[in-house]
C-alpha cells in the first residue's frame, strides 16, 4: 500500500469562490502515480461546485490554465504531468487579449 501525499492546489479568485471561499484547497493523493489530472479530479470531487468549470465533460476546460510550479502543465505532460510533495499546483482562469 502506497503512502498518502498531501497536494496543496492554488486556486484563482473566481475558483476560489466556487471552493467555499477558500484559494489554496490540500487533496489527498496515493503518492505512487500521482498527477495533475488526479489532483484536480480530487479537488472537483471535494468542491463539486468547481466541477462544471474545471472539467468539459471528460476533459479539461481549456479556458483554464494549470502550472506546476513555474511551468504550464501544457509544454510538460498535460493531465499525466507527475506531482511530489511539495510540489505547487496552481489552477487560473485564462485571458485572451486582442
Amino acid at each position: 500500500m502506497t503512502q498518502p501525499m498531501t497536494v496543496r492546489i492554488e486556486l484563482a479568485h473566481a475558483l476560489a469562490e466556487l471552493a467555499g471561499g477558500e484559494d489554496v484547497v490540500a487533496v489527498d493523493l496515493a503518492a505512487d502515480g500521482a498527477t495533475v489530472g488526479a489532483a484536480l479530479r480530487a479537488l472537483t470531487a471535494a468542491h463539486p461546485a468547481l466541477a462544471p468549470l474545471v472539467w468539459r465533460g471528460e476533459r479539461f476546460n481549456d479556458q483554464l490554465v494549470a502550472f506546476l510550479n513555474q511551468d504550464d502543465v501544457r509544454r510538460l505532460q498535460g493531465l499525466d504531468t507527475p506531482v511530489r510533495a511539495g510540489d505547487r499546483l496552481m489552477l487560473i482562469t485564462a485571458v485572451e487579449g486582442g
